[in-house]
C-alpha cells in the first residue's frame, strides 16, 4: 500500500507495506515432560473413543449411530428422536459452561490438550518426526536439494498423512452410516455419493488442517483465540515467564555464577520458542496465539535441570501471583471466586436438569393427527364419528403394547384394534375412529383427550389433546 504524498512539508520517500504476512514455517522441536505426557495421554484417549466407538455393539446394533435417514440417534442404551432436541440444546449449554469454567480457572486447557486441531496436529507431527527426524534434521532436509532420498521421505510422510486422514474421514462417516455396511462397500467400491463425498471432504480437511495449516488455524481461523481474554481475570492460571527471576537473559556455562555476571536464570537458549507449536516467545508476555499446551514449561524445565537451577522459570501462575499480591503456594486459595462459583453453579444445575430429564424421559411419544378430508361423518345407527391418526414413537429398545381410551364427551367409543403393538425403537401410525351419539350435544368443536397407557408399565402413559366436531 503506497503512502500518500503530502502537499506541503519536506519531501518524503514512498514506502510500501504488505497487508499480508508471509508465513514462516515452524519446525517444532520434540519435548518431554509432565505436560507432554498429559497431551499424549489425551491424544490416545480421545482417538480411542473416536476410532473405536462406531465398532462397539449394543443390543445387536451399532452402539453410537446417528441415523439421519431414519431420524434416530443411538447412543448406547438410549435412542433419541427429533422430538428430543432439547437434550442436544442442554449438551451444547453444558459444553459452553464447561469451556467458560475451564478457561476462567486455567486458561486455554481445551485448546492445549483436547481440541481436535491440537490432537491431530500432534499426531501428524509425530509421524513427521518418525519419518524425517527432529527439528534440525527436518530443517536440513527442507533446505537440501531434491534428490531420491528427500523425495522418498516426503512421499512416505504425505502417504501416511493421507492414509490417516482418509481413515479419519471413514470413521467420521461411520457415525452416520453403519460402519460395517460402510466397510463392506469399500472393497467393491459401492459407496453412495454422499458417503464418498464426506469421507474425502473430512479426510481432506484433516490432512490440510493438521498437515499444512497447523498453527494458522489457531491463530487466524479459530474465533476462540479472539475472545478468550474476556474470560480471564487476574486470578486465572496462565503460562507465564518469570521476568524478575529470568532477566537479564544471557548465555553462560553450567558452572558460571549468573549473579556475578549480572544475569538472571534465563540462558536465552530459545528452547521455549523452538517447542512452541505456534512459534511465539512466551517471554514477551501472554499472547492470543498461545494455546496453553505448556510445551514451553517442559522445555524450560529441562534446561533448568541441566543448568542446576530451580524449575519454574516458565510455569502456570496468575497475574496477581506474579505481581506479588500473594505467593504461588496460595494460588489454590483464590480459585473459588465469584466468577468460578457462578459458572460452577450454572453448570451443576444444567447437568442435573439434563440427567433428570434423561431419567424421567418417557419411552412413549404420541402425536394425534386429525383426518382433514372428513371432519365429521355418519357411522350408522344415529352415531357420528371423527377420524384420527395416532403416531406412536417407541423410544425403548423393547416392543411395547398400549391401550387407547378417550375422554371429554360422554358416550365416546374408540374404534381401533387393541392393544396397539409397537416394535422397539420405531415410529408407527395407526388409524382410529371416535364415535358418539350426538343427541343433546351442541354442534361445533369440543375438546377431547386421548389416553394411552402401557399395558406392561403402568408408569408409562401419554395424554394428548384434540378436537371432536359435532354437526
Amino acid at each position: 500500500m503506497r503512502a500518500p504524498d503530502h502537499a506541503a512539508g519536506p519531501a518524503t520517500e514512498d514506502t510500501e507495506t504488505s497487508l499480508y504476512e508471509v508465513r514462516k514455517k515452524i519446525y517444532m522441536r520434540a519435548v518431554s515432560g509432565l505436560f507432554a505426557r498429559w497431551r499424549i495421554a489425551l491424544v490416545i484417549l480421545t482417538q480411542l473413543v473416536f476410532y473405536c466407538s462406531p465398532w462397539l455393539i449394543w443390543n445387536d446394533r451399532q452402539a453410537v449411530l446417528f441415523d439421519l435417514v431414519s431420524r434416530k440417534f443411538f447412543i448406547f442404551g438410549l435412542v433419541f428422536w427429533p422430538q428430543d432436541f432439547i437434550f442436544l440444546t442442554a449438551l451444547l449449554i453444558i459444553s459452553a459452561y464447561s469451556l467458560f469454567l475451564f478457561t476462567a480457572v486455567a486458561g486455554r486447557l481445551w485448546c492445549g490438550y483436547a481440541c481436535p486441531q491440537t490432537v491431530y496436529t500432534e499426531m501428524f507431527m509425530w509421524i513427521e518426526r518418525k519419518i524425517e527426524g527432529d527439528r534440525v534434521q527436518r530443517m536440513r532436509l527442507d533446505q537440501s536439494s531434491l534428490d531420491v532420498r528427500k523425495f522418498g521421505l516426503k512421499a512416505l510422510k504425505h502417504g501416511v498423512w493421507i492414509a490417516v486422514a482418509l481413515w479419519t474421514g471413514f470413521t467420521f462417516v461411520g457415525y452416520f452410516t453403519p460402519i460395517k455396511t460402510l466397510a463392506a462397500s469399500f472393497s467393491p467400491w459401492t459407496l453412495g455419493p454422499w458417503e464418498t463425498f464426506w469421507i474425502f471432504f473430512y479426510g481432506f480437511a484433516t490432512y490440510g488442517n493438521a498437515g499444512w495449516m497447523r498453527e494458522q488455524v489457531c491463530k487466524y481461523m479459530c474465533p476462540y483465540a479472539r475472545f478468550q481474554s474476556v474470560m480471564f481475570d487476574p486470578d486465572t492460571l496462565v503460562i507465564t515467564y518469570d521476568a524478575k527471576r529470568g532477566d537479564p537473559r544471557g548465555a553462560r556455562g553450567r558452572k558460571a555464577d549468573p549473579k556475578s555476571m549480572g544475569l538472571g536464570d534465563c540462558v536465552d537458549c530459545n528452547i521455549c520458542v523452538q517447542v512452541c507449536p505456534t512459534g511465539i516467545d512466551i517471554r514477551n508476555g501472554l499472547q492470543y496465539e498461545c494455546i496453553g499446551c505448556a510445551a514451553c514449561i517442559d522445555g524450560c524445565d529441562q534446561v533448568m535441570d541441566k543448568m542446576g537451577y530451580a524449575r519454574g522459570l516458565i510455569r502456570y501462575s496468575t497475574e496477581n501471583a506474579m505481581s506479588g499480591k500473594y505467593a504461588d503456594k496460595d494460588i489454590t486459595q483464590h480459585v473459588l471466586r465469584p466468577r468460578i462459583m457462578i459458572y460452577s453453579g450454572l453448570l451443576v444445575l444444567v447437568v442435573m436438569a439434563f440427567i433428570g430429564g434423561l431419567l424421567l424421559r418417557s419411552p412413549l411419544k404420541v402425536d394425534v393427527i386429525r383426518d382433514r378430508g372428513a371432519m365429521v361423518r355418519d357411522a350408522g345407527g344415529g352415531m357420528i364419528e371423527n377420524v384420527y391418526q395416532l403416531q406412536f414413537i417407541n423410544t425403548d429398545e423393547a416392543p411395547r403394547r398400549y391401550n387407547v381410551t378417550v375422554s371429554g364427551l360422554n358416550g365416546m367409543q374408540v374404534i381401533m384394534r387393541q392393544p396397539v403393538e409397537v416394535p422397539p425403537a420405531t415410529t408407527q401410525v395407526f388409524p382410529v375412529s371416535v364415535r358418539l351419539d350426538p343427541g343433546g350435544i351442541e354442534a361445533g368443536s369440543h375438546a377431547i383427550v386421548f389416553h394411552i397407557v402401557d399395558l406392561d408399565r403402568a408408569d408409562v402413559r401419554a395424554d394428548e389433546k384434540s378436537r371432536f366436531f359435532v354437526r
